[in-house]
């Protein structure tokens, strides 16, 4: 398994699951559309390396990478 630290702008990666994090924290992400089986590619990581800017499920999506790092990703070749 992957985390979004090992991705590269322009890379894409599906999500398999979520480790750790606390149940309420990985709600939210499933809220904004980060959900097991969803196609991601980061589009974006500013200057400092925190925060990052996804596209998932057509829209852009801003995350801290520590927010991030608990999505569980397999990359997706194309």
């Amino acid at each position: 398994m992957l985390h979004i630290k090992d991705l590269k702008v322009g890379e894409k990666a599906e999500i398999r699951g979520y480790s750790g994090g606390a149940k309420r924290y990985r709600h939210k992400l499933l809220s904004m559309g980060l959900t097991p089986g969803a196609v991601l590619e980061l589009v974006r990581v500013a200057p400092l390396g925190d925060p990052i800017q996804v596209l998932v499920r057509g829209f852009v999506l801003s995350l801290r990478k520590s927010e991030a790092s608990v999505l569980q990703l397999e990359k997706v070749i194309a």
